[in-house]
């Protein structure tokens, strides 16, 4: 069986798909680590979720997979089409249904499973300025630029829905409040 240490990072370099290798800090492997920790916290939000929720976020954790080895390997085709990024637009457009129209900026939090969405989202925010950084030094496709930012609006989304869903009230930001 395979040792999970291979000692080959020690140097402070990590390899890419095809074998070469960079330096850990790259713009890549930040793009990269951005990603994989947006998938994690999804995971995070997907075990405290209701059902309805959680099965959405499943095939979501397969395409950040996706992006995360489109962006490891620098002569990749593309993983990603418009075809998941409408499937996010569809997803936002049927749960905003059952959702009241926003009157106001909503603070993260409320439930558990909206507190942990909403943290998915920012983090998801973080990997698309980690992607958008990595993309003005080589060529990402833009189609990864349009999934993670449709993604962190489905995150909001369902991260008001869990509320709705569990009964507790978004909680409006008033400027000012104390």
């Amino acid at each position: 069986m395979a040792k999970i240490y291979t000692k080959t990072g020690d140097d402070g370099t990590s390899g890419l798909i095809g074998g070469s290798r960079a330096r850990k800090s790259d713009t890549r492997f930040c793009a990269i680590g951005a990603v994989d920790e947006a998938n994690s916290a999804i995971g995070l939000a997907r075990a405290a979720s209701p059902s309805e929720i959680a099965s959405v976020l499943a095939p979501i954790q397969g395409d950040l997979f996706e992006i995360g080895a489109e962006l490891a390997d620098p002569k990749a085709k593309m993983r990603l089409t418009a075809e998941h990024h409408a499937n996010l637009e569809r997803a936002i457009d049927e749960f905003e249904k059952g959702l009241l129209p926003l009157r106001a900026f909503i603070l993260p939090g409320g439930s558990e499973a909206a507190a942990r969405l909403h943290l998915a989202r920012t983090i998801c925010r973080r990997a698309e300025r980690a992607v958008v950084a990595l993309a003005e030094g080589t060529q990402v496709s833009p189609h990864i630029f349009a999934y993670l930012n449709r993604l962190s609006d489905l995150l909001f989304v369902l991260a008001r829905t869990a509320n709705r869903l569990e009964n507790v009230s978004d909680t409006e930001w008033t400027p000012g409040a104390e």
